[in-house]
């Protein structure tokens, strides 16, 4: 999220031959901006269009509480992106694949501060993780924008997280390896399996520069690009997709009072659901309403992409995302207006 880029506008390309994992295809059509085709290729080469539907990648979808019809395949198979299971990390001195305005995502558990880089994110979405004693999966859906940390503890389990390969409105759909249930990082719910409805507990997290971070945690833990895998870390394979006003794949617009990519915080309380449009929000200065019967006070700072949120003075879990993926999992949001 980087306002003094330029818009730039997505154009229809063509990749042939391209495979990811064991898959590929001929054909493929989506939209790029040219200088970083080959890595979208990468990303999305097995994608098909958007009209396939009824994808289920080997999963049992037969008690889903969400449409068949509209969970689509997003191109690679199960664990075509795979998730990161054995995280290293390293002191943010020796992180220099790292460049000041880098996005991560962070958390401090028990006096353990670390940094999940969305440059490493976008390859991966999901790192299984344990923070100072707490099993956490962080993620991240470069389609929709939404970084987010849940409790991996779920009952008596402590289930671990693997790339679906299927999209509901545009947001990655999870499985745990546990009971393979389908679980829609959005709805922050199983949708089907075993755990269907079954929810899961969204943590509070930073999300901001890697500057900024780097001078509120010092001493602080980053993610390694020591993956086990081979991806291009340097490059970004989405390069231009915020700018664009297309989404890749068919959403329900249900709201239209903001344009597609605008971002929003939004705030999820006993049900109700809130959306602060981000370039209203004053600069440095804290925004307050009442919500859900609690003061909510939400403070965001541009130059370094830094939101925080409070309940009753409390932090409160926020989620940062296009407007289209909010709106389609939350249509009766309340939009907060200055």
């Amino acid at each position: 999220m980087n306002a003094a880029q330029p818009k730039k506008k997505l154009r229809w390309g063509v990749c042939l031959g391209l495979g990811l994992g064991a898959t590929a295809v001929v054909g493929l059509v989506f939209p790029f901006l040219p200088e970083a085709a080959p890595e979208v290729c990468e990303v999305l080469a097995a994608e098909r269009p958007p009209a396939a539907v009824g994808a289920n990648n080997g999963f049992d979808l037969g008690n889903a509480t969400i449409p068949r019809e509209q969970i689509l395949s997003g191109g690679p198979p199960r664990d075509g992106i795979p998730a990161i299971d054995r995280p290293k990390f390293v002191a943010p001195a020796r992180a220099g694949f790292l460049r000041d305005d880098d996005v991560v995502i962070s958390m401090t558990v028990n006096g353990v501060t670390r940094a999940y880089p969305l440059r490493i994110l976008v390859w991966h979405e999901i790192v299984n993780d344990e923070l100072g004693g707490t099993a956490v999966a962080v993620t991240f859906c470069p389609l929709c924008g939404t970084a987010m940390v849940f409790d991996r503890r779920v009952g008596e389990r402590v289930l671990s997280f693997g790339v679906s390969g299927l999209l509901y409105q545009s947001d990655v759909l999870m499985y745990d390896r546990q009971t393979e249930s389908l679980w829609s990082q959005l709805k922050m719910e199983a949708v089907s399996g075993s755990q269907v409805r079954t929810r899961l507990n969204l943590l509070v997290s930073e999300h901001l520069t890697w500057a900024a971070w780097r001078e509120r945690h010092p001493d602080g833990e980053v993610l390694s690009i020591d993956t086990g895998f081979a991806r291009d870390y340097e490059n970004l394979p989405y390069a231009g997709y915020e700018h664009a006003p297309e989404t890749i794949f068919p959403v329900p617009t249900r709201r239209k009072e903001l344009p597609n990519k605008a971002w929003v915080l939004g705030v999820v309380v006993d049900g109700q659901a809130i959306a602060f449009p981000v370039a209203q929000l004053p600069e440095a200065r804290s925004a307050s309403t009442e919500f859900a019967g609690q003061r909510l006070e939400v403070l965001y700072r541009a130059t370094t992409r830094h939101p925080s949120v409070t309940l009753d003075g409390r932090p409160a879990p926020h989620v940062l995302a296009y407007w289209f993926a909010w709106q389609a999992f939350y249509p009766e949001t309340r939009l907060w207006q200055p």
